[in-house]
């Protein structure tokens, strides 16, 4: 059975009010917030523990952006004041995947790598993707092996292949890293 393409990406999150008159603080959650967090683009509000938009919701048109330290503040059309903006705390922003420019050589969804085999540069296998965790300074992949979940930095130095087509990453972790108790 083949992966379900979702119809819609999230995009940002939005995290707390700021200030008195309806900005809210939103952490981006993609590598081009730019063209997404603009005057005029609509956004889709969801739960963070949904599947994508809340049909219930309605969309929050952008009116404001200005950078704010690795996030931004965003004021919405409606959005009146902290009260207004505090009922939009915690919830995700979606986008329809249409609306998305496309990737540029190289590049992967997040969504893309759920499922993936992963094994090491030696050809021996460690488990599948079940998660992907945006940290700083580097993302971390969950991987359920024979012995649990196991977190593996999702960097260019333990990563080393993205086989989107095949269904797989390779990794060369560093030494003792797939030997920890799951």
């Amino acid at each position: 059975m083949g992966r379900v393409e979702p119809t819609h990406l999230v995009v940002g999150v939005i995290n707390k009010p700021h200030g008195v008159k309806g900005e809210v603080l939103v952490r981006p959650l993609t590598d081009h917030p730019g063209g997404i967090f603009a005057p005029g683009v609509v956004l889709l509000p969801g739960p963070r523990d949904g599947d994508g938009p809340d049909p219930d919701r309605p969309p929050l048109r952008v009116e404001q952006v200005r950078d704010f330290r690795d996030s931004f503040l965003v004021h919405f059309g409606g959005v009146r004041d902290r009260n207004d903006a505090d009922v939009l705390r915690g919830l995700y922003l979606y986008v329809d995947r249409d609306d998305v420019a496309p990737l540029q050589e190289g590049e992967i969804f997040h969504y893309q790598l759920l499922g993936m085999r992963v094994e090491t540069v030696a050809g021996d296998e460690v488990g599948t993707v079940q998660e992907v965790y945006e940290l700083s300074p580097s993302d971390l992949i969950e991987v359920r092996t024979p012995r649990g979940a196991l977190l593996i930095p999702f960097h260019a130095d333990v990563v080393v292949e993205i086989d989107a087509e095949g269904g797989r990453l390779v990794v060369d972790p560093p030494p003792g890293l797939l030997d920890l108790d799951a």
